[in-house]
């Protein structure tokens, strides 16, 4: 509440952006213990609920177009970021696994790629931690600047929600930003975020193949690793697309949905640790800061080339 409050004096910020600061502010400031299990239901659960209302005022051509045009821009910086990544953690002296952990969160979808990633590969839990401490740094940097930026360079809704999608890391910090720059800017990039969080699908198949094999055989908990509200945000969608939500419960919907939006992102700052960030240490927040910039100005810069929304 007092984030919407503070949004409403503070346009050019808003209340998601509003609500993630004052979270880590309160974090960094008093850790409150007997707010976490609230705070890491709301980052999660209401989070992912809050995007499933966004998809009932979407219809399913909306999703497959604005979807299918960013790939050329998704794949493009993925493809750069994984480049990046190599050479640069290799010149910095970064190993391996903390490179790809670090590539794959830059790349694909933040912390959601990362556990992903690590619950099909063996690797350190210090280099989990690392990499989600410097994704994380990034995500705060980008919710505030990326407003700015988008305004300065006289972005459209439909191209900020298209540079957002692509380049910022988790969700939440995605719609932060993209909200605090306009609602419509929030529902184009919450369908490119969804369309690159699917490429978790094969990037997790391709390692858990991988390790399956070097394991001899034994499984993986893909219950655990597929982003199964995607399909919810789907179906919701399908049901607008096909009449079943009447356009007067629209506005409603939306309302309810960019509410709980702001209760999920003070649920992530609240639940942020700033001594994870920094543990982090330099080096690997050098690396996050060029693939960070890199994935920012090739998004832009493919979707212009392409003429997407740009």
């Amino acid at each position: 509440m007092a984030a919407t409050l503070l949004g409403g004096l503070i346009p050019l910020l808003g209340a998601p952006v509003c609500a993630i600061l004052l979270g880590v502010g309160i974090a960094t400031w008093k850790p409150l213990p007997a707010l976490e299990p609230g705070a890491a239901f709301a980052s999660k659960a209401i989070l992912q609920w809050s995007i499933v209302l966004l998809g009932a005022q979407l219809n399913l051509a909306q999703i497959v177009r604005g979807g299918t045009s960013a790939l050329p821009v998704m794949l493009g910086t993925f493809a750069i970021v994984l480049a990046l990544a190599y050479v640069a953690g290799r010149i910095l002296g970064i190993d391996r696994d903390l490179r790809r952990l670090l590539a794959i969160g830059t790349g694909i979808c933040g912390g959601s790629a990362i556990a992903a990633l690590a619950s099909v590969i063996d690797v350190d839990r210090s280099d989990v931690a690392y990499a989600l401490g410097v994704v994380f740094f990034f995500n705060i940097v980008a919710v505030v600047t990326f407003p700015f930026l988008g305004h300065l360079q006289h972005l459209s809704q439909a191209a900020f929600g298209l540079w957002a999608g692509t380049a910022i890391n988790d969700t939440s910090s995605v719609v932060a930003a993209a909200f605090a720059y306009g609602t419509a800017a929030g529902s184009t990039a919450i369908v490119v975020k969804l369309t690159r969080t699917l490429l978790i699908v094969p990037m997790v198949l391709f390692y858990a193949w991988k390790t399956i094999a070097a394991r001899g055989g034994r499984g993986i908990a893909w219950s655990r690793i597929v982003p199964w509200f995607v399909l919810w945000f789907l179906a919701a969608a399908a049901l607008n697309t096909f009449g079943a939500i009447p356009p007067a419960l629209h506005a409603p919907l939306q309302r309810v949905a960019l509410f709980t939006i702001v209760v999920a992102l003070a649920g992530v700052g609240l639940g942020s640790d700033p001594e994870r960030i920094k543990a982090a240490g330099l080096r690997p927040l050098l690396l996050g800061a060029i693939l960070w910039i890199a994935i920012a100005a090739s998004s832009l810069a493919i979707a212009h080339y392409t003429n997407e929304s740009m």
